[in-house]
């Protein structure tokens, strides 16, 4: 099973002043973290997309460019990028040229997205959310096959034997599917036998058993070869010393966060309970000790057959310091213990 983090770009909030940090500070601090994930011997990084206000990253691919040049071993992907909103020609584009750059470490995770705001900056009509994703998808795969692309859609024009160029590292781009939790979604992967990502950001991880039986049915029923077989999972998570002192240290600046998404979309106020029950052997919050956390994450992969376990670790601009924190005990102690688990 591979073990990465990913992250969104979460700015840090001053609780004095109410500011975000700036953002050129995040990204480069980012760079550092990624950095010291590659030394470490994590396997994969991924990082999101947003055009928010309190996140630093509004193209993945920029930050995966800028850290191919500073690693020189983990894999490097999107976490995820938002396909019904971006031209899947380039996006093929830039990703070619960073896997180029990386020597083939990259991959592209297309996902609709958790948030809306890119359909009205890049002017998107939010009724065709879902014919966007699936006529992109569809595009992007096609571009990925053929360096020579005759297609037609609804939502783009037209290309006619149109060259897409540069090709990726042996013209075979690493794409994966992200998803939250719809059943179709599963579905459109296992039957394109694609790679899958499933989000598990709260509640308890068993709730998401049938999702994975359903992905795996559909996979094979469709003949895909089960050697190349791939599913993780991305979920919240933060490493500590001492599992009070980091629960009680982190709580504030995840439960802001929560709150500030949870605004826009209607959510009663997070509260301690459910932080607590996260916590807990059967919810769906990876954030405690090194020993607590390898037995969570080896339950997880052992419940659902993963492939790759996916740490996000920077919900509400934890610090610099307390994130690079947080990678070395996952790299130094979590990492080296769940992987002689699985060996053994």
């Amino acid at each position: 099973m591979e073990l990465g983090i990913s992250m969104f770009g979460d700015l840090h909030m001053d609780p004095i002043t109410g500011k975000f940090q700036p953002a050129q500070q995040r990204l480069q601090e980012i760079i550092e973290e990624i950095k010291v994930m590659d030394e470490l011997g994590l396997d994969y990084f991924g990082m999101g997309e947003h055009h928010r206000p309190d996140y630093a990253v509004p193209s993945p691919e920029i930050i995966l460019a800028a850290a191919s040049t500073v690693t020189k071993n983990i894999k490097l992907g999107s976490a995820v990028s938002v396909l019904s909103s971006s031209d899947p020609v380039k996006l093929y584009q830039s990703f070619a040229m960073v896997d180029l750059l990386s020597n083939g470490r990259v991959e592209l995770m297309a996902g609709r997205g958790s948030f809306i705001e890119s359909f009205p900056l890049f002017g998107y009509n939010l009724q065709d959310y879902e014919e966007l994703f699936i006529e992109k998808l569809e595009l992007l795969l096609q571009i990925n096959k053929e360096q020579e692309v005759t297609w037609g859609g609804k939502h783009r024009a037209p290309l006619k034997a149109q060259e897409i160029l540069p090709r990726a590292v042996n013209n075979d781009l690493s794409i994966w599917i992200a998803v939250g939790g719809t059943p179709a979604s599963v579905v459109r992967a296992g039957r394109l036998g694609l790679p899958l990502m499933i989000a598990i950001i709260g509640g308890s991880p068993v709730q998401f058993k049938p999702l994975f039986e359903l992905y795996k049915e559909t996979y094979t029923k469709y003949g895909h070869d089960l050697s190349n077989f791939r599913v993780g999972i991305h979920a919240h998570a933060f490493f500590g010393e001492d599992s009070l002192a980091i629960s009680n240290q982190y709580y504030p600046l995840y439960a802001a966060q929560m709150d500030r998404v949870g605004k826009s979309r209607g959510w009663p106020a997070y509260q301690r309970s459910q932080y607590d029950y996260g916590r807990t052997k059967n919810g769906a919050l990876f954030i405690g000790d090194a020993s607590e956390m390898v037995d969570k994450i080896l339950q997880a992969q052992e419940m659902f057959g993963l492939t790759r376990f996916a740490a996000h670790m920077d919900v509400g601009g934890p610090s610099h310091k307390d994130l690079m924190k947080s990678i070395e005990i996952y790299g130094a102690k979590i990492a080296p213990q769940v992987r002689a688990a699985l060996k053994e």
